[in-house]
C-alpha cells in the first residue's frame, strides 16, 4: 500500500477514535444532573407539643375535636386527647362537632352529649341542642383547645363551629389554643360570596364559596374583623404548621367526615356540594361520595352511566334511595383549582321535570345568594356565572392577605 494511503487512513482512524472518545466522554458529564431535594414534610400543630404543652400544664382544659384531631408518629397515630391525658394534662372534657367526637354521625344528623367509653371523659355536643358552648359547659374550664381538620369550603361547619366557640370564649374570659392543620382547598380563592341576609350555620359571614385560609388563618379574620358577636374578641393563640404553604398539596390521612372518604372527594366538594341544595344525588349511598352525581328524573339517553344508591356507613337515607341514577362519574378527577359550575349546569339542563331540581332554600343557603339559583334557571353558561363572582372575590382576597400567616 502507497505510504500515501497508509497515512490517510491512519490519520481517519485516529480523527474517528478520538471523536467518539469525545463523544463518549460528553454523554458521561451529562448524566450528571443536580440534586433536588424533597420539600420537607409538612407538621401539623397537634405534632408539636413543645409549643403548645407548656399553655396547658397545670391548667384545667375543654377540647374541641373529632376523629382527625390526631398527632402522627412514625407508625401511626394518636388521639390528641389521649396524647394530653398522657402527658399528664387536666382533659376536662371534650366538645363534639358535626358527625361527632368519634365522626359515625350522618351529616345533619344531630349529636348527642355522652361519655368517651374510651376515656371516660364527658362529650359534650355542638351539633345538638346547642352549638355554642354554654356558660355552665365552660364552667372551671381554663383554657379551651381547638384541634379539627377543615376542608376550606364555606358550607362545610366545622368553621362555624370555629366561630361560635370562640364566641363563647370571648364571652367566658377563656382563652383558646388554635392547633392549625392544611387546608386541601387553600390554594385558591373562589365561588359565589355569602350575602348578609342568607348567613347560617352553612356560613356565617361574607366570604366566598372557596376561602383559601387554614383553620388558624380563618381564625385570625374573624378576631381582626369583628365577625364575633357583640364585635367580640377571643384570647386567641394559634399554633402555626410547619413546612406548609397554600399551593402544598396535602393528603389527609383520615378522613374528615363520613362522606369526604379520598382526595377526589375534597377536590370535588366545593363544586359537586352545591348538590346538597337539589334533589339530585352527589354520591352519597354510594363509595364514591362528591365524585359522581345523577337522579332517576335525568334524560338517561344524556348519559352513559348510572348508579343505584343504597343506605351505608354516612348515609342512612340518601337521595334517589334504590333508583337507577343517570349522571356522570368523576372518579377519575385530577386536583382541582376553581369551582365550576359545568356539573350543576349540566344536570339541571338533563333534568325532564325542571320543578324536581332545586330545593330553593337549602340551594340558598349553600350558594350564598339567591342569584345562583336564578342564573341557572336563565341559561347562563359556567363562564357567564364565574365572571359575576370576580368584584367580591376582589374584595375579600384584599381582606383575606392581612390575615394570612403562611404564603
Amino acid at each position: 500500500m502507497p505510504i500515501l494511503s497508509i497515512f490517510k487512513s491512519t490519520v481517519l482512524l485516529l480523527f474517528l477514535v478520538f471523536t467518539s472518545c469525545k463523544g463518549q466522554q460528553k454523554e458521561t458529564f451529562s448524566t450528571s444532573e443536580p440534586t433536588i431535594e424533597a420539600p420537607a414534610p409538612i407538621k401539623v400543630a397537634a405534632n408539636r407539643t413543645e409549643i403548645y404543652l407548656p399553655l396547658l400544664k397545670e391548667k384545667k382544659v375543654g377540647v374541641v375535636a373529632n376523629p382527625t384531631s390526631v398527632i402522627f408518629k412514625e407508625n401511626g397515630h394518636t388521639h390528641l386527647v389521649d396524647s394530653l391525658l398522657s402527658e399528664g394534662i387536666d382533659v376536662m372534657q371534650v366538645f363534639a362537632p358535626e358527625h361527632g367526637f368519634r365522626g359515625t354521625a350522618d351529616a345533619g344528623e344531630h349529636v348527642k352529649d355522652g361519655m368517651d367509653t374510651q376515656t371516660g371523659l364527658p362529650i359534650i355536643s355542638l351539633y345538638g341542642k346547642n352549638r355554642k358552648p354554654s356558660k355552665d359547659q365552660l364552667s372551671g374550664l381554663d383554657v379551651i383547645v381547638f384541634d379539627i381538620q377543615d376542608v376550606g369550603v364555606r358550607f362545610y361547619t366545622f368553621i362555624a363551629t370555629l366561630q361560635l366557640v370562640m364566641e363563647a370564649c370571648a364571652e367566658n374570659d377563656i382563652p383558646i389554643v388554635v392547633l392549625d392543620r392544611p387546608n386541601p382547598n387553600g390554594h385558591y380563592v373562589d365561588g359565589p360570596t355569602m350575602i348578609e341576609e342568607h348567613t347560617s350555620y352553612l356560613g356565617m359571614n361574607t366570604i366566598p364559596l372557596v376561602y383559601g385560609m387554614t383553620m388558624g388563618e380563618y381564625a385570625k379574620m374573624l378576631n381582626g374583623e369583628g365577625w364575633l358577636e357583640n364585635d367580640s374578641k377571643a384570647d386567641l393563640t394559634v399554633i402555626e404548621l410547619e413546612n406548609y404553604t397554600h399551593d402544598s398539596e396535602y393528603h389527609l390521612p383520615i378522613r374528615p367526615s363520613p362522606n369526604l372518604p379520598n382526595d377526589t372527594s375534597i377536590t370535588l366538594y366545593p363544586s359537586l356540594g352545591l348538590f346538597e341544595g337539589t334533589n339530585v344525588n352527589a354520591g352519597r349511598g354510594t363509595e364514591f361520595q362528591f365524585q359522581r352525581y345523577g337522579a332517576s328524573f335525568m334524560d338517561s339517553t344524556a348519559y352513559e352511566f348510572s348508579y343505584v344508591p343504597e343506605p351505608n356507613f354516612g348515609s342512612k337515607y340518601p337521595k334517589e334511595e334504590s333508583k337507577t341514577c343517570y349522571g356522570k362519574d368523576l372518579s377519575k378527577t385530577q386536583r382541582m383549582n376553581e369551582v365550576t359550575m359545568e356539573w350543576i349546569i349540566d344536570a339541571y339542563n338533563n333534568t325532564l321535570d325542571k320543578s324536581k331540581f332545586f330545593l330553593t332554600d337549602g340551594f340558598t343557603k349553600h350558594a350564598g345568594t339567591p342569584l345562583l339559583q336564578k342564573q341557572i334557571e336563565q341559561g347562563m353558561t359556567n363562564e357567564e356565572i364565574k365572571a359575576t363572582w370576580q368584584d367580591d372575590l376582589e374584595s375579600f382576597k384584599k381582606i383575606r392577605a392581612k390575615y394570612l400567616i403562611y404564603d
